[in-house]
């Protein structure tokens, strides 16, 4: 991790080796969007929401940024998980961020440093791009929560 000396304009190694931890307390959505997420999405704000009494059985917080870099920057210093999930809200768009020049490289510096970034379902550098600006779903950040989002949505049944 590099810091921008001001006084020399010079990039300065800060951290050596980031490494995200594997478990977090920590999540970043956009809520106002809940009623247009999948179900397993809304089940696992609702999890994190309930805390303590709830099945995951301690709390957690919320930070949102609402950039992703700093939202991934947060993540990158102490862990997290940023996720920007599919929603029914604009049906021509399968995501709000693109995967090849936002998805993409973030994804890159969460799986460096330890962490895993998903589509919910797909490892997002597994997508192969069909257009230039296709717009994904996204789950990144702390690697545990990251497969439990994704073990929601690959066990999910209509009820």
């Amino acid at each position: 991790m590099f810091s921008l000396d001001p006084e020399t304009s010079d990039y300065v190694l800060i951290e050596d080796n980031v490494q995200i931890d594997a478990d977090t307390s920590e999540y970043a959505i956009n809520s106002s969007n809940y009623r247009y997420w999948r179900a397993p999405m809304q089940q696992y704000i609702d999890e994190l929401i309930a805390g303590e009494t709830g099945v995951r059985g301690r709390d957690f917080n919320t930070r949102w940024v609402a950039a992703m870099v700093g939202d991934v920057h947060r993540i990158l210093c102490r862990g997290g998980l940023f996720t920007y999930p599919f929603d029914t809200k604009y049906a021509h768009k399968a995501g709000k961020l693109r995967l090849m020049y936002e998805a993409n490289p973030m994804s890159l510096l969460i799986e460096r440093a330890g962490g895993g970034a998903t589509d919910a379902v797909n490892r997002i550098l597994d997508i192969e791009p069909t257009d230039i600006h296709q717009r994904v779903p996204v789950v990144l950040g702390s690697k545990n929560e990251v497969d439990y989002v994704k073990d929601l949505h690959v066990n999910y049944s209509e009820k």
